[in-house]
């Protein structure tokens, strides 16, 4: 059997087969060493520059192993790319007999039952939500996997999907009619059989929070697992392995109590009735939580009156719900399944009500119809660690955001990964000669009142002497607003903000206008890949640290505190080196892209610390001089033009 590296060269199957195929040195030392912790179930963690084809590096060997291996990734659009993209390239290149699967969560597939009961109940706010139910129903005619990615003309976030797909606490499992049909259950089937199967992050978690609760496994045993946008695990971890209650999952326990009882054609009234007390009881609930949006520890509120009268109201009428529910519970299949649902909600709205457990995080947060109680785990690693050593697999862990400077420490502590080998490839792409770090000089703190507008004064010349082509990548949702302002009158280029459109649109619009400037935060900062002179100027506001303010930060830094430690150093440092490093990640995606890339917080160049992020950023050319800036942007569109003319 041939070497990945071997075949990953320039006389190997993917040079000859995949049109524009380039050798790079550090993907064949990757791939070999990801192919050397298969074969020994060994446990890696790589950090692979921007342009490494850290993908490739792992599917190669992946394929070749003859193990069964599931990739986990970040997002579902990752999974697509992988499933429907990348790995049909590899194997066809590798002509290996590779079964491969996709699996995503229950919430991506559409269900025949939940379909029927927003058929029958026929309650919608909206003409615009009969519409899509009808769209939804002529797919559903059609489809053969029932992935609503597979519908791109109705909105990901559309108020229809939640109607017609399952969740843990209303699927009906074996008893349901529809179980033969079940898209669901037909993914599984087919990850079961596979021999590479592609999840995500969030499913993968999910699993394994499962089985923490001693419930069956969604996934398969694999004999590897290799996880790619792995930066983001910690985080993840730590929402899975603790509790939820949203006010939503009560509002929908309360339609499908009524929706289950219509369809029987002898509706009760006593299940009617409490059910729709539930739903005003919730309602009053979430206002109890006032009207802005907030993000706080759950004893920043728990002792209001208004809301403990709230909470009473709620355990109440959930009791009587409960109540109806038993003496029904026979008549159907659906009905039972609500009793269930409506004891288990029950438990957990007392436990997410009351006492705050011993190393947990105890918080809320409200959006605009909603409210979500939670308890995290102040720490995940020795549970995330139980499940990696529960069978004997291989554990591949790559991002291009791992290390802080030379160390692996943050995220192996944060995960409890004790003995794992850790390699790291920088990016081969030339950062010298192809982007400039421009650190403007004589800028305001960042606490100070004014800051965001001397962002925007000092990123304008930048801006125009790009030609437009940038991202202003902001560390708060108010930034972003303050900045969208001052913009709009002063630039001739395409502005575009989070939020006017959903994600997708708003890159795809901003690829196909070539100048165009766009404005976001969080969801901007990682997974954004624009290649080219669309993008060669990317500016950030402030180092993104977390907000202190944030509750499950606030409890991290009290904890690390209370044991002796340095929580600004050992945490909060760390967490924003990763976070700027997926920021930084934008620029330069390809050998013929440059830019530049702007980082306005004075604290980079007039605090000790500053040199950390310094030292963890690609070794790009630095100045505080514009005018250099500006002569790096005429030199570099000179040459695209003479290249262009070519």
């Amino acid at each position: 059997m041939q070497n990945p590296s071997d075949i990953l060269g320039d006389a190997g199957p993917l040079a000859r087969t995949i049109p524009g195929f380039i050798s790079r040195p550090q993907q064949q030392e990757m791939a070999d060493a990801v192919m050397s912790a298969l074969e020994d179930y060994g446990v890696l963690i790589a950090e692979a520059g921007t342009g490494t084809g850290k993908t490739f590096a792992y599917l190669v060997p992946a394929m070749l192993s003859g193990k069964k291996v599931i990739i986990s990734t970040g997002t579902k659009n990752l999974q697509d790319q992988l499933f429907y993209k990348d790995l049909p390239l590899v194997r066809d290149a590798l002509e290996i007999p590779v079964r491969i699967a996709l699996l995503k969560g229950r919430a991506n597939y559409l269900c025949h039952h939940r379909l029927e009961l927003a058929e029958q109940e026929g309650r919608f706010h909206s003409k615009e939500q009969v519409r899509e139910l009808h769209e939804v129903i002529q797919w559903g005619g059609r489809t053969r996997s029932g992935d609503i990615a597979e519908l791109d003309s109705i909105s990901e976030d559309a108020m229809i999907w939640p109607r017609v797909t399952s969740t843990a606490d209303n699927c009906l499992g074996q008893e349901c009619a529809h179980l033969n049909d079940c898209f669901l259950m037909q993914a599984r089937k087919k990850a079961q059989e596979a021999d590479l199967l592609v999840v995500n992050h969030h499913l993968l978690l999910a699993d394994m929070a499962l089985k923490e609760d001693g419930f069956g496994e969604l996934l398969p045993g694999a004999n590897a697992f290799i996880l790619d946008e792995a930066h983001q695990v910690p985080e993840i971890a730590t929402g899975f392995f603790g509790e939820s209650l949203s006010s939503n999952q009560l509002l929908e326990l309360s339609r499908d109590c009524i929706a289950e009882d219509l369809k029987l054609g002898q509706a009760s009234q006593t299940l009617s009735r409490n059910a729709e007390d539930l739903q005003k009881a919730v309602q009053d609930y979430r206002l109890a939580f006032g009207t802005e949006m907030r993000r706080e520890r759950w004893s920043e509120i728990n002792e209001s009156g208004e809301l403990m009268s709230a909470i009473d109201d709620v355990r109440v009428v959930l009791a009587k719900l409960e109540n109806a529910l038993a003496s029904l519970a026979d008549a159907s299949k659906g009905l039972e399944n609500c009793y269930r649902r409506c004891q288990a909600l029950s438990i957990a709205f007392d436990g997410l009500t009351g006492e705050t457990p011993e190393g947990h995080i105890h918080w809320f947060e409200t959006y605009k119809r909603s409210v979500t109680l939670n308890l995290t785990p102040l720490d995940v690693s020795h549970t995330f660690t139980q499940h990696m050593e529960a069978q004997q697999s291989a554990w591949i862990f790559t991002s291009a955001t791992l290390a802080v400077g030379e160390s692996f420490d943050h995220f192996s502590k944060r995960l409890g990964i004790q003995s794992a080998k850790a390699r790291r490839w920088d990016s081969p792409f030339d950062f010298k000669t192809q982007a400039v770090l421009y650190a403007p000089a004589a800028m305001p703190k960042p606490n100070t009142e004014g800051y965001t507008r001397a962002v925007v004064e000092q990123a304008i010349p930048v801006i125009e002497a790009s030609g437009g082509g940038a991202f202003l990548l902001f560390t708060s949702h108010r930034a972003l607003r303050e900045a969208a302002e001052i913009l709009a009158d002063r630039i001739d280029f395409p502005l575009m903000v989070q939020g006017d459109s959903p994600r997708s649109r708003l890159l795809e619009q901003f690829r196909q206008a070539g100048n165009a400037v766009l404005l976001g935060t969080g969801s901007f900062w990682e997974g954004v890949d624009v290649r080219g002179s669309a993008l060669s100027c990317v500016i950030i506001d402030k180092l993104p640290f977390a907000s202190p303010g944030d509750p499950i930060t606030q409890a991290r830094i009290d904890k690390l505190k209370s044991d002796g430690g340095n929580p600004f150093m050992n945490f909060q440092i760390p967490e924003a080196v990763i976070t700027l490093k997926q920021g930084v990640g934008r620029l330069i995606r390809d050998v013929t892209d440059y830019g530049v890339l702007m980082l306005c917080d004075p604290r980079l160049l007039n605090k000790p610390y500053g040199k950390i992020f310094l030292n963890s950023l690609p070794p790009m050319t630095r100045t505080q001089d514009l005018e250099r800036v500006k002569r790096f942007y005429l030199y570099h569109h000179d040459q695209h033009a003479q290249a262009a003319e070519a």
